[in-house]
């Protein structure tokens, strides 16, 4: 088997700006969040697409014809910091658009978790290299955590699910040579600290 093929298919299918869609799935299929509307539903996703992943990849575009990045990976942590800024705003954004729906309160504070952990990581990559992949597989583990305990839904397979994902990709990054044990386990625990407090507090 070609484990660096594995390994990488993990990196890009668990990529942080993939994320937030798959947790946008399972709310909207999964808990009260389904009762939605077919249109709501879809309004919520493209929101959600828009901020995630359409505007960070055109702001990745644009920075690197300025040549203010090297690669779409972002690999050099130097680099990352405009990126995680830009993803921050993104998330505010988007947290912003949900707070216009009182029934999705719930929503909002998850983006505003998203947008804390991209601030987390922008601090911490001013003098270190932290997992942008593990921190937000933490924060998804604690936001399901979060709806276990709080009962917006049956969240115990998913919850499950997503720590096997975590696992599977915390080993795909160490098997790349992307990250050391230390940047890995850091990137986790920041996420899951920083969204659980988030989303308890703000």
């Amino acid at each position: 088997m070609n484990y660096r093929k594995i390994a990488n298919l993990l990196s890009w299918v668990l990529h942080p700006f993939l994320q937030p869609i798959y947790l946008m799935a399972v709310l909207l299929t999964m808990t009260t969040f389904a009762h939605y509307t077919t249109g709501m539903k879809f309004y919520l996703m493209w929101v959600v697409v828009l901020y995630a992943v359409v505007i960070p990849l055109l702001a990745l575009g644009v920075l690197h014809s300025l040549g203010r990045i090297s690669d779409f990976r972002v690999d050099d942590r130097r680099e990352r910091i405009l990126p995680l800024l830009i993803g921050a705003v993104c998330y505010v954004l988007c947290a912003v658009t949900f707070a216009k729906i009182p029934s999705a309160i719930f929503l909002r504070k998850f983006m505003v978790a998203a947008a804390c952990c991209e601030l987390m990581c922008l601090v911490v990559s001013l003098r270190w290299k932290i997992s942008l992949h593990l921190t937000g597989m933490g924060a998804l583990v604690a936001l399901l955590v979060v709806m276990n305990i709080v009962g917006v839904g049956n969240m115990l397979i998913p919850l499950m699910v997503t720590i096997l994902c975590a696992g599977a990709l915390a080993s795909a990054r160490l098997y790349l040579g992307c990250h050391n044990g230390a940047q890995v386990l850091a990137g986790f625990c920041g996420g899951f600290a920083v969204a659980l407090l988030a989303v308890l507090f703000l």
